[in-house]
């Protein structure tokens, strides 16, 4: 009689366990579990991000930016560096190769950022992280008494996520690493404007002045009640705390000094956002240099336009001409929407010569909110969250309109809206089979290189047939090569704020308060000013490769496409794809 021993099913269990761990995940599938595993990550720590991901099941909740969460969440982000680094990426397809790259750049950025610690530094010169919350309604719905609800706790929830600011704040003044204090004047604006007694003044109140008739006159009456009472005690508590604090502590101990290399490690810390802002290895040395001969090939045709135009004097006469005379103003901020509107709807008309396929997502003009408009640059695209009946915006700023030219408005608008950043983000949004951090990726350098581009791409579509508001373009693309010179002067090779206002004065036709704003937006956010020309400059080098290699075959339509419908990828990425374009449509 055989016998049989009797296996214990706790080890079968061990042992399966084991012999799973001992079984790689295919490459492909191990890289999509981890871009799962951090999207659920990233939804789960960030309500902020789940609502304008178009999901809303945190819309009650605000994040939590304690100092021991940050902590927290680097460890997992760490974790998730070391298991991508440990995948096969040869095995990996050539559409996975392009997600492993955009993914670990996205990751690598995020870890580099808790290490040289920018959390101490949640603002900068034109906003911060207490300045979009009053729009954050336009990314919830509003149909359920619970949506209602839910609104009210997030404005509950504003004290203890203002202090949680505040305490990385304090400890930014404690370790030196603090916004420069020079560009903080007058920064209180933004923070003073939602301080309000009647609650219905509240930019925050707007949701309960459009409440659903769905939804019983008892509720309306209980929700605008709860909602007023939020707003006293919770958004206006927050923001006096914080005011409180900005103007009698921050502000005061800031530090004196401009430079990010005059930071606790501040020199590893500015070359390492210079390759983060161009996605490129370059050098601060090399990207200044790359600048300053910019700098001499637009002054050159800036000369030859003013030779057009007949204008007797010296270019610094012609810069003042072009600052003082009235008939570059609008008179009234209608006036100056309205241009703006008939600029990019004569631009839609074009749209079709220079794209094959186009996104569906429209896009209005409007002013820049009152909050902002002081300390915030000429004009912006905001995009809508994901899921909402919003369209995009552009953004055009109605604030002291003689610092607002005409002659500039053509570039800042093919920039800004079309075939500018609202054709880009809303291609991207529209990307399909691919993961869906794809989608909401912001890569600077690609999106601030098309959006450059993109104003010269207005040339060829036949605008700026006025000779000043060829100027005009030309100002804005003297003004990007400029902040390659001025970006790093100042964190590399300490150059003083009067001597960068001076710099962008006496090279471009930017009012002078305007060089002024973007002089402290360079100040206090370093790196981010290079990403415009870089991106630019490999753009074009890119069509003209395409251009040559493909001669008379080559269509600058599906160039467009090849460009934008992979969405926003690194720089070297970008060179690979149309390179591969261009030997797909050779065969």
């Amino acid at each position: 009689m055989l016998k049989y021993k009797v296996v214990h099913p706790s080890w079968i269990f061990t042992f399966f366990i084991l012999f799973a761990g001992c079984v790689q995940k295919e490459p492909a599938a191990e890289l999509y579990q981890i871009f799962s595993e951090a999207r659920q990550f990233q939804l789960k720590e960030n309500p902020l991000f789940s609502t304008y991901a178009g999901l809303h099941t945190s819309n009650a909740h605000m994040p939590s930016v304690a100092l021991e969460d940050i902590t927290r969440r680097d460890k997992f982000w760490q974790a998730i560096l070391s298991r991508l680094e440990a995948i096969n990426y040869e095995a990996l397809s050539k559409e996975d190769k392009i997600n492993y790259r955009v993914f670990r750049r996205i990751i690598s950025d995020r870890v580099t950022r808790v290490k040289y610690k920018d959390y101490l530094m949640p603002l900068n010169a034109d906003s911060g992280f207490h300045t979009g919350l009053s729009r954050l309604y336009l990314a919830m719905p509003f149909k359920t008494v619970k949506d209602f609800e839910d609104y009210i706790s997030r404005l509950n929830a504003f004290p203890r996520y203002f202090l949680e600011h505040i305490t990385l704040m304090k400890e930014g003044i404690k370790t030196g690493i603090t916004v420069p204090k020079v560009v903080l004047e007058g920064y209180e604006v933004t923070i003073a404007t939602h301080i309000v007694d009647t609650p219905e003044l509240s930019a925050f109140y707007q949701p309960f002045n459009q409440i659903p008739p769905s939804i019983s006159g008892a509720d309306q009456e209980r929700l605008k009640k709860l909602g007023r009472k939020a707003i006293i005690s919770g958004v206006v508590k927050a923001y006096r705390s914080f005011l409180d604090f900005f103007v009698n502590e921050y502000r005061p101990n800031a530090r004196t000094t401009l430079g990010a290399s005059e930071l606790p490690n501040g020199k590893a810390y500015y070359e390492n956002k210079v390759r983060k802002f161009t996605t490129l290895d370059l050098t601060p040395e090399e990207v200044h240099q790359i600048g300053l001969k910019e700098v001499t090939r637009i002054r050159s045709e800036m000369e030859a336009v003013i030779s057009e135009v007949g204008f007797e004097g010296s270019f610094a006469d012609f810069l003042e001409f072009l600052r003082s005379d009235p008939q570059f103003y609008a008179e009234t901020p209608e006036e100056l929407l309205k241009e703006a509107s008939f600029i990019t709807k004569r631009m839609d008309a074009k749209l079709p010569s220079l794209f094959k396929t186009l996104p569906r997502l429209t896009y209005g003009v409007a002013p820049v909110p009152d909050d902002l408009a002081p300390k915030y640059t000429g004009g912006r695209y905001a995009g809508p969250a994901e899921g909402s009946n919003e369209p995009g915006y552009y953004w055009v700023n109605t604030y002291k309109l003689d610092v607002r030219p005409l002659y500039n408005l053509e570039a800042l608008s093919f920039h800004e809206a079309v075939p500018g950043h609202h054709l880009q983000n809303s291609i991207a949004a529209e990307l399909e089979n691919v993961p869906d951090f794809r989608r909401d990726v912001y890569l600077s350098a690609f999106g601030e290189g098309w959006g450059l581009y993109s104003e010269w791409l207005g040339k060829e579509a036949g605008f700026y047939t006025d000779p000043y508001s060829n100027f005009g373009r030309l100002t804005y693309e003297m003004w990007r090569a400029c902040r390659l010179v001025v970006d790093t002067g100042i964190h590399a090779m300490g150059w003083e704020r009067q001597q960068v206002i001076d710099y962008l004065a006496s090279n471009t036709a930017l009012a002078l308060h305007e060089c002024t704003t973007e002089t402290d937006r360079y100040i206090s956010w370093p790196g981010q000013a290079l990403s415009y020309k870089i991106g630019e400059l490999k753009i074009k080098e890119l069509r003209r490769y395409a251009e040559k290699e493909l001669g008379r075959d080559f269509d600058v339509r599906e160039f467009h496409d090849a460009v934008l419908w992979n969405g926003a990828v690194p720089l070297d990425v970008l060179e690979e794809l149309i390179k591969d374009w261009v030997g797909s449509q050779k065969n």
